[in-house]
Order: C-alpha cells, then sequence, then structure tokens
C-alpha cells in the first residue's frame, strides 16, 4: 500500500509539474510559434501585432499598444497618466526597468491639502505630472527598433478617423458623468447624452497630440506647444501644475528587484512601486506546502491571505519613493530569512486580526508573535455583491520571435482619472494625487517634486535561464494579489494559462489602502463561486467575508513559452475587453 500511495504521489507531482493540455474553458489559449500581445483592448492588441509584423520588437509593439490604449481604454490610461514597463533582452539575458511616473507639482504641499480638507479624489487639484509620455520614450529609443513616429502612428490613425465604444466603456462614461469637466464631456457626450455602446468617437485633437509627440518626443509634451496647453488649462482650472513642473520631467532607468521561486526567478518593479508585495509573499508561502493543502481551500486561501497581509504591512511602512527615502531595506525584505520570520506569525487557523504588524528586515525576529491577538471566529451574510471597479488601470503583454518580453502597467488611477482632458490637446488627466498622505509618519507623505507609491508592478518570470512567463493586471491594491493567485496556479498546479486565469481568487483588504484617507476595510473579498463549505471554514477561521459576484482571477493577462517545445501560449482573465492577437 506505501509503494502504491508513493506512486500516486509521484504521478500527482508530473501531472502538477508541467503545462496541462487544453481543457474547457471561457476562452481558448491562443497559441503561436512567431511572436503575441495580450492587452485590455482587441484594437490595442492589433495595434501591437502590427507593429511586430513589419519588423519592430517587442518593446516598439508595446509602446504602439500602450498609445492606443490611451484611446479605446481612456478610463484607464493615456498620456496623462503614469507606466512602469519590465523589459527581458533575448540577446543578453539581462531584465530591464523603465519607471515612466511622475510627481507632486512643486506647488502641491500638506499644508496647501490640508486647508482644502485632504486630498481629493477627482478634480483638477487630483492631477500629478504625469510620467507615462517620458517611460514611453526611453523604452522606445533605449530598447526599441523603430521611431517614435512610426509607434505613434497607429493611434493618431484611429484617433482621427474613430473608433466604436464596447459595453465596457460605455458604463464607464456613464459612471463618471459627475466628474467630467466640460472638455471631457465635448468628447463623450453627444449633447447631454453619454456615448453608448456602438456610437462612435472621434477625437482629432488628441491626433494632432499623438502626431507632435511622434515628430518631436516627449520634448513637445513637456516643454513644447503641448505641455504650453496643458499649462494653460491647468492655470484656467485652478490646478497646481505649471510649465516648469513639465519641464523637469525624466523617466528613469532602475534595476528590477527579483527572487527565485522554486527554481523560478520572478521579476518585479521596484520602489516607488509596491512590485516587492507579491516577492515576498512567494517568499512566505515557499516554506509551506500549498500544494499539498490543495487548490482553493480553505487552509490554501488562509495561506495566501496572511502572508499577503504580512507583505502590506511591510509595504505601508518602508516603500515610497527611494529619492525622498533612500534607505529601503528591500534586500532585505526579500532574503529568506526575513519570510522565514514573516511566515512563523502566521496561525494555520487564525487570521490575524485587524492589520498585521510591520516586520523589521534588519532583524529578524518571531518575538512578536506572542503579542498577536487572533479574532474570535466571524460570521458573515448571505447578500452577495456585485464585484467593485478593480482600479482603472489597465495592463499589456508582448513576446516577439526573438523572445524579447515587456510587461506594461499603466494608469490614470481612477476611472477617467481625475475627468478633466486638456483643452485643444485632447488627452485625459490622472488623479494620482489621491495615493499620498498627509501625516508626517507616513513614509509617504506627500512633498513637492516626491513620486508616490505606485501601485502599478508588472511582472515577468524566466525559468532554466530562459523566458518564461509575462503577466501582470489592474486593479490598485488588488494587483499584487491576483498576480500572485495566478502565478500560483501555473506553479504549483499546473495549470495551463486560461485555466489559471478563469479560477477564484481573494482578496483581502486588511492593511491601510493606497487610496487617501487610506482606511483599512479588514474585509476578505471572497466570489460567490466558492463552495460553502470553504466559506465557513474561512469564516471559522476570522476572516470577516465579503462575498462578490466576480469572474477570473482579478484582470490579469499573461504570456507562457512553452517549456518544451518554445510555443507562445496567451489567455486573458474573463473581465472587460481583454484580448489576446498572435501571427
Amino acid at each position: 500500500m506505501r509503494r502504491i500511495g508513493l506512486i500516486c504521489t509521484l504521478v500527482l507531482v508530473a501531472v502538477v509539474s508541467t503545462p496541462q493540455a487544453q481543457t474547457s474553458t471561457w476562452r481558448p489559449v491562443v497559441l503561436s510559434d512567431t511572436g503575441m500581445i495580450a492587452s485590455g483592448h482587441a484594437l490595442a492588441s492589433e495595434a501591437g501585432i502590427r507593429i511586430l509584423k513589419s519588423g519592430g520588437n517587442a518593446v516598439d509593439a508595446a509602446v504602439a499598444a500602450w498609445a492606443v490604449q490611451g484611446l479605446t481604454e481612456p478610463e484607464m490610461t493615456g498620456l496623462g497618466g503614469d507606466m512602469f514597463m519590465l523589459i527581458y533582452i533575448a540577446k543578453t539575458g539581462e531584465v530591464k526597468f523603465i519607471n515612466g511616473t511622475g510627481v507632486a507639482p512643486m506647488a502641491a504641499t500638506v499644508d496647501f491639502y490640508k486647508g482644502k480638507g485632504g486630498l481629493p479624489s477627482d478634480g483638477i487639484l487630483s492631477v500629478s505630472v504625469p510620467g507615462a509620455v517620458a517611460g514611453a520614450e526611453l523604452a522606445a529609443k533605449t530598447y526599441g527598433t523603430k521611431p517614435l513616429s512610426e509607434l505613434m502612428a497607429p493611434a493618431a490613425e484611429l484617433a482621427e478617423r474613430g473608433f466604436p465604444i464596447t459595453e465596457s466603456l460605455a458604463g464607464a462614461i456613464r459612471g463618471s458623468a459627475n466628474k467630467f469637466s466640460p472638455s471631457a464631456k465635448a468628447i463623450w457626450y453627444n449633447g447631454n447624452t453619454p456615448l453608448g455602446f456602438g456610437d462612435r468617437v472621434v477625437q482629432k485633437d488628441l491626433a494632432a497630440t499623438l502626431k507632435e509627440i511622434g515628430a518631436k518626443g516627449s520634448a513637445a509634451f513637456y516643454q513644447g506647444p503641448i505641455a504650453e496647453k496643458f499649462a494653460a488649462y491647468m492655470a484656467s482650472q485652478g490646478g497646481l501644475i505649471d510649465q516648469k513642473d513639465l519641464a523637469a520631467i525624466k523617466a528613469n532607468e532602475d534595476t528590477p528587484i527579483h527572487i527565485n521561486y522554486k527554481g523560478v526567478e520572478v521579476y518585479e518593479c521596484p520602489p516607488n512601486s509596491q512590485g516587492f508585495v507579491m516577492l515576498q509573499a512567494l517568499n512566505i508561502l515557499e516554506g509551506m506546502n500549498v500544494r499539498y493543502m490543495r487548490h482553493n481551500s480553505a487552509p490554501y486561501l488562509h495561506a495566501v491571505t496572511e502572508s499577503l497581509k504580512l507583505a502590506f504591512a511591510d509595504r505601508n511602512k518602508y516603500v515610497a519613493d527611494p529619492k525622498f527615502t533612500p534607505d529601503i531595506p528591500m534586500r532585505e525584505m526579500l532574503s529568506k530569512e526575513y519570510a522565514a520570520s514573516r511566515r512563523a506569525l502566521i496561525d494555520p487557523d487564525k487570521a490575524i486580526a485587524g492589520e498585521a504588524p510591520a516586520g523589521n528586515p534588519r532583524q529578524p525576529s518571531t518575538s512578536i508573535q506572542q503579542a498577536l491577538a487572533y479574532a474570535a471566529p466571524q460570521r458573515y451574510g448571505t447578500t452577495v455583491r456585485e464585484a467593485d471597479s478593480d482600479g482603472l488601470t489597465t495592463y499589456l503583454a508582448v513576446i516577439d520571435k526573438d523572445r524579447n518580453m515587456v510587461s506594461v502597467t499603466s494608469s490614470l488611477l481612477s476611472a477617467f482619472g481625475s475627468g478633466h482632458v486638456v483643452s485643444g490637446a485632447g488627452f485625459v488627466l490622472n488623479n494620482r494625487m489621491a495615493y499620498y498622505g498627509l501625516e508626517e509618519g507616513d513614509i509617504n507623505v506627500l512633498k513637492p517634486g516626491k513620486r508616490v507609491r505606485q501601485t502599478i508592478n508588472p511582472a515577468l518570470a524566466l525559468k532554466d535561464g530562459k523566458p518564461y512567463m509575462v503577466f501582470g493586471t489592474p486593479g490598485a491594491d488588488t494587483q499584487p494579489q491576483a498576480q500572485l493567485q495566478f502565478f500560483l496556479n501555473v506553479s504549483e498546479f499546473g495549470m495551463n494559462v486560461q485555466q489559471a486565469l478563469e479560477q477564484s481568487y481573494v482578496v483581502s483588504t486588511s492593511f491601510k489602502s493606497s487610496y487617501y484617507p487610506h482606511p483599512a476595510e479588514g474585509k476578505l473579498q471572497v466570489p460567490s463561486s466558492l463552495p460553502k463549505h470553504v466559506l465557513d471554514e474561512l469564516a471559522a477561521m476570522g476572516h470577516q467575508l465579503d462575498i462578490r459576484n466576480v469572474r477570473g482571477v482579478g484582470s490579469v493577462k499573461a504570456i507562457i513559452i512553452h517549456p518544451r517545445t518554445g510555443v507562445l501560449m496567451g489567455g486573458v482573465s474573463p473581465t472587460r475587453d481583454s484580448y489576446v492577437m498572435a501571427y
């Protein structure tokens, strides 16, 4: 019997350690030998494929697709937002990071916003200086092969001739009516009626802006005629950004962060990104037998949740703009030793009550475990809530014929950002100021010229020194949680890419939110698709359940390279307008 049991165990390990054959899924796995892109909209994916087929590389395709996303997903991204980009260079085996995020304007001070009653969630005072255009140009010039004019052309053509509005975009337009400025309504309304599903939208001003950036680069946006329109609009609306703020913006390269999880090198964005959250949680989980717990069992979801709580606690204590906080203990926070000390705080039967404590990465210790108080078993109601917006951000992944990989997350922050569009230039302005803090004890406290701690954190992975996986998602504080669960679905449970994206997943809110005033809701959002016995077990452990009608793992998009055949395998979570294309 023992021998039979051992054989069964080995068979199980073999099954979950290799990509499974195609099974019935909501969408098929998209397969290709050549090039592939997964993005938030079919037209963005088509633009990327067009660039790849014309001889461009993955960076070229990513920049072109990002520019189109600013048209087709204007509630999520665009020239007035921010971006992070991870790039794997196949020729050298290196991973590069481009930071295309902006800063607080020089007139933005704690005293100013306290005098206004706090940081606004939208409106002209919620706008930070955008960095995405600088990031796109730096990536294209450094690692691309085509001129910026060619990369901006698909978006400029689409803006000029127009495109049809999807159901998802129509819903975002209706939901943002109260925040729209007159310049925004001029685009997204027909008189007093919001544009709806199937209506066409033409944006001549944005087309001209894209052509100008293509011809003259980011200098046109930050110092030239576009900058003049930008600054004039801000002044006319009572905003804080002026031409000096715009002229000072520079994107930069930095060293990505990474860990080894059971032989897979997982890369993330360094601060000012929250990218380390997923990596630290993976380190904590590596010391647990999560495969033995069984996929989406209560013990498994509990382990995932508690690991993430501990990582978020460290995020809120230690991570901010490294120029203002140069002594971030990132190496220590990503060490296996520190992960072991954090792992020791997890009770397998009880949830940490409230917020988890931050650790001391430079002096790992488990002594704080004695001071933790655990919650009594919680009950949960039967009310099922519809899914909230998962953070109005978007993502795209590209792999080209040479197996260069690019992972890009870009964002305005919330739906249509501030609600403002720059008159005469046509682009939506972000509301990123809503992520700062106003208390001096907050490491992410607002200071002029400071980059906010970003939730955007695209990821990629290498296996056996070879390109393996590129993935990411929108979703604010949800991002590392969804990305983590997708990665485990593949690496621990052997799911193919589309299976891994269509599973149920959980989201913790037991830490201070990134949105001002940074509430800690203390809930575990769970999908109604989980079996009742799993919900009961989670509640008995002390998790305060918030049941949602959701499908899939966040809005993750991913491309995996088959480790044996080298075939590209792409998939998207069943949300929004996400689409994979290949050639």
